[in-house]
């Protein structure tokens, strides 16, 4: 969410970058809705002020005669105000509904582009292992290794789910906690978040396209069932499964003035994450690469309002995920996302992608993002400068580790002719010093 100062200012950027990022979006409606809402609110607020004044005089009345007039008039300031309220609540929810749709205006140097296709490789690492043979992909190494179920996982858990079994458990695990050791000695402040969360939490960070959920688009588990309160009564807030830690790491500090001098804040969280997957109907059916539930380890900062310095983090926080893969020592890719595979608060951001030699294809095992103070907008998340002045803080996030892809990567990219798979060395602490995974 932008301010719309600003874009009333900027309004032909906001509608290129509307544009660019596929967002049918009017700018010039939405301004009008602007100008409709707020006169509307004027007028409103000037008859209450009336009808304060005439509260007022009725205190004063000398008698009946005069206390009639006021009566007269206050009936007629009533009449008004029973007229324009539902207009100003129709013209303001049809303001709102415009300005969550408004993006950010990218960055220069995001590439203009439709969708995925158009995104921009800047740089890869390591080259893809030499085998004498031909490797096997991660769904046959799974299975001969006992380590994935894919057939009781669907049985149990429906399309999309599996079973981890056996060493596949402990080299998961192990990526876990490397990631976290990694982020903790990098400097970040570690978080087990929440992941059944409020609403609040996913449209601030942007996981509701509209103004609320809306499962139809929104990749997002809701929960059906109702909590208690407190005091025993039924609870009224929707429910919903996070897909990452970001939104519960970001709604922490949701409704604060924090201070300038305590930023940037450097936090990471570990969780559970869970995709409905909705938009990805009839991609990677088979297999594990795409399933509705894993882990992952997420870095998010929040800083001060200044584009230079935010980018420089965003540098750092790809900087760490890169440094993760060469430690695992995973060929890998990094690519600069297009407008058009862009969301609409990003700023700017980037994909890393691991290479599968086995499946013979490029994974994506993470995502950074820079997102300005869109995210900041809607969850009110402000710090006081050296001046006095409260602003809304930028923030970002970046994928540390997720626990499939890189689990995929790791099985096919050390496979050995005999079919075993060797650990990667700073792995193995985390797996009591065993090298070779082999069937049990």
């Amino acid at each position: 969410m932008l301010d719309v100062k600003f874009i009333r200012e900027h309004q032909d950027e906001v509608q290129t970058a509307a544009r660019n990022k596929g967002i049918d979006l009017d700018v010039a409606e939405l301004l009008r809705c602007d100008v409709a809402q707020s006169t509307l609110l004027h007028e409103i607020e000037n008859l209450k002020k009336q009808k304060n004044e005439l509260n007022d005089a009725m205190k004063s009345a000398k008698d009946g005669e005069e206390r009639a007039v006021i009566i007269e008039k206050g009936k007629a300031v009533k009449e008004q105000l029973d007229a324009l309220e539902p207009q100003y609540r129709e013209a303001l929810a049809a303001f709102r509904a415009f300005m969550v749709q408004v993006p950010t205006i990218p960055s220069s140097d995001t590439p203009i582009g439709k969708n995925g296709d158009d995104n921009v490789e800047i740089m890869r690492w390591g080259a893809s292992h030499e085998f004498d043979f031909i490797p096997k992909d991660y769904s046959q190494l799974g299975k001969d290794l006992d380590l994935i179920d894919m057939e009781k996982g669907a049985r149990v858990a429906g399309f999309r789910g599996y079973y981890l079994k056996n060493d596949g458990v402990s080299l998961v695990m192990a990526m876990m906690m490397y990631a976290i050791n990694k982020m903790i000695a990098k400097g970040y402040k570690p978080f087990i978040p929440p992941t059944l969360v409020n609403g609040f939490a996913l449209f601030g960070s942007g996981y509701f396209k509209g103004l609320e959920y809306n499962p139809e688009i929104d990749e997002i588990y809701q929960i059906a069932s109702t909590d208690k309160e407190a005091t025993g009564e039924t609870s009224k807030e929707k429910k919903f499964l996070v897909g990452t830690a970001e939104p519960s790491l970001l709604a922490y500090y949701a409704d604060e003035v924090l201070k300038e001098e305590d930023l940037p804040i450097r936090v990471f969280g570990f969780s559970p994450c869970y995709r409905s997957e909705i938009g990805s109907y009839g991609k990677d059916t088979k297999g594990m690469y795409r399933v509705h539930e894993f882990m992952k380890v997420e870095q998010v900062v929040v800083t001060k309002a200044n584009v230079e310095e935010s980018t420089l983090l965003q540098e750092e926080m790809v900087a760490i995920a890169k440094e993760i893969h060469e430690d695992l020592g995973l060929p890998y890719r990094v690519v600069q996302i297009c407008t058009g595979d862009m969301s609409a608060g990003k700023y700017r951001a980037f994909d890393i992608e691991a290479w599968l030699p086995g499946s013979q294809r490029w994974a994506e095992t993470g995502s950074a993002s820079n997102f300005l103070d869109w995210q900041a907008r809607r969850l009110n998340i402000k710090y006081v400068d050296t001046k006095g002045n409260k602003k809304f803080a930028y923030l970002l996030n970046d994928t540390a580790l997720p626990s499939v892809r890189p689990f995929l990567a790791i099985l096919e990219n050390y496979q050995q002719q005999d079919g075993s798979v060797i650990v990667p060395e700073v792995l193995r602490p985390y797996m009591h010093g065993k090298e070779i995974i082999t069937p049990w």
